[in-house]
């Protein structure tokens, strides 16, 4: 009965072995280490959101549904002042991911650049929502949002 077992187990780990190899490596470290991602990064360090912005955007049609990447790219566009092209990419984010706490920060963040406290606060709701305990990003909006009204008169 032991060698059936032993049999059956073997035969089971042979089968499994080959779909194992076909199994896909992690879709987050995918976009990670992608070669234009990977620019993108050095062009963001350098301050040339031109680059990252043309670098990214060679991986998005690669990787169109990556929330990171829509964020990523977003924050860039917004760095560059296309505050359209930032907020169509944060909420790209979001609707891929509507927990995506960075997306809420820097949405929130580009909302205030553009005079929408309102807006700028939703998305502070959203992430003390998500957060449950006060997490980075909900701190940074927050901090953001009360300069932004210290400044206004």
């Amino acid at each position: 009965m032991k060698q059936a077992r032993a049999l059956v187990a073997a035969a089971l780990l042979a089968a499994a072995a080959p779909l194992a190899v076909a199994v896909e490596s992690d879709p987050v470290e995918k976009v990670a280490s992608d070669p234009d991602v990977v620019a993108a990064r050095k062009a963001h360090d350098r301050g040339d959101w031109k680059e990252a912005v043309a670098r990214l955007q060679r991986a998005e049609r690669r990787f169109p549904r990556d929330a990171d990447l829509q964020n990523s790219l977003g924050y860039a566009l917004r760095q560059a002042k296309d505050y359209d092209g930032a907020f169509r990419h944060y909420r790209k984010a979001l609707q891929f991911d509507p927990r995506h706490r960075g997306a809420h920060e820097y949405i929130g963040e580009a909302y205030l650049l553009v005079g929408d406290v309102a807006s700028a606060e939703k998305h502070l709701a959203s992430l003390k929502s998500i957060c449950m305990l006060p997490c980075e990003e909900m701190r940074e909006l927050e901090k953001a949002i009360g300069e932004y009204k210290a400044r206004k008169p």
